[in-house]
């Protein structure tokens, strides 16, 4: 679970990042950079795998890495950051019902644990306002929500399912290769933008390829692999309450603190939920 956190914790400040520092820039360009620069640190790592598997790797890529991150990019045009992080609270139903649905099982406390996730995470963010917000904006980070959610769950079942696996560091070279190929088409044709580029804008995107992407997306698939379904999805709501301590500490944003503290007990017991379920059972 020390990965997942880990990842949360680099991504609570993300979302600032992009959505001010990057304003303004190609959404596909941005992605694509970022992804190849990802590439780049994990080739030397690549090890021999069977063919299936190394396909297996480019498509979860291209979907969990390459869509995810070209709609969440997109979002930006239409949300504020803090509309984007309060977005992402879906994320955990998406895991809960993909695992259920091609498990053929339902575990009703794992949706029950990541309702209960995403319902602390909005008390977290909400300020009792109704802002007229971009249905476009919203269904573009649902979508990136969903492609992210996907990529947990199957990069779980390849590993889950085969009987000599990559370890994690020997397998993320093909992902984010997946994630680059999706893009290529949509940000070749961003490409120019590089040239006017401020130095600020340089840092902060090198920062997001290796630290948010390169290096967060390992973290958080490496923890995914070692944790329950129902842990994983309460773990995707995570990086709100961090982003808001980040926006605290940092950025000096105000923040109600009763709603905080509410939704942080409330994130609490949506993850010790599954392990309850598990303890019972035994």
């Amino acid at each position: 679970m020390i990965f997942l956190i880990l990842a949360s914790l680099i991504w609570s400040a993300s979302f600032g990042i992009v959505g001010n520092v990057l304003a303004g820039l190609p959404p596909a360009g941005l992605a694509m950079i970022r992804l190849a620069i990802a590439a780049v640190i994990f080739l030397p790592f690549v090890r021999p795998a069977p063919m299936r598997i190394n396909m297996a790797l480019l498509g979860i890529g291209a979907v969990q890495f390459g869509m995810m991150s070209l709609t969440y990019m997109y979002s930006f045009r239409y949300l504020k950051s803090h509309e984007v992080a309060l977005f992402t609270v879906l994320t955990p139903v998406y895991v809960a019902v993909i695992s259920d649905c091609f498990q053929r099982r339902f575990r009703g406390v794992n949706l029950c644990a990541a309702f209960v996730a995403v319902i602390g995470a909005g008390v977290i963010l909400w300020r009792g306002e109704t802002p007229e917000l971009s249905l476009t904006g919203f269904l573009l980070l649902q979508l990136s929500n969903l492609c992210f959610a996907l990529g947990q769950f199957f990069y779980r079942e390849v590993f889950a399912r085969s009987a000599q696996p990559l370890a994690d560091h020997q397998s993320f070279f093909w992902l984010y290769l997946g994630g680059l190929l999706a893009l290529l088409p949509l940000g070749l044709g961003d490409i120019a933008f590089v040239s006017a580029m401020t130095h600020a804008q340089w840092v902060a995107l090198i920062y997001l390829a290796i630290v948010a992407s390169g290096l967060s997306y390992f973290l958080w698939n490496s923890g995914a692999r070692k944790v329950t379904v129902g842990t994983l999805a309460v773990m995707n709501n995570l990086k709100v309450p961090l982003a808001v301590m980040v926006s605290l500490l940092f950025f000096r944003e105000h923040v109600n603190f009763a709603g905080f503290v509410a939704g942080l007990l409330l994130m609490a017991v949506a993850l010790w939920l599954p392990h309850f379920q598990k303890e019972r059972s035994t």
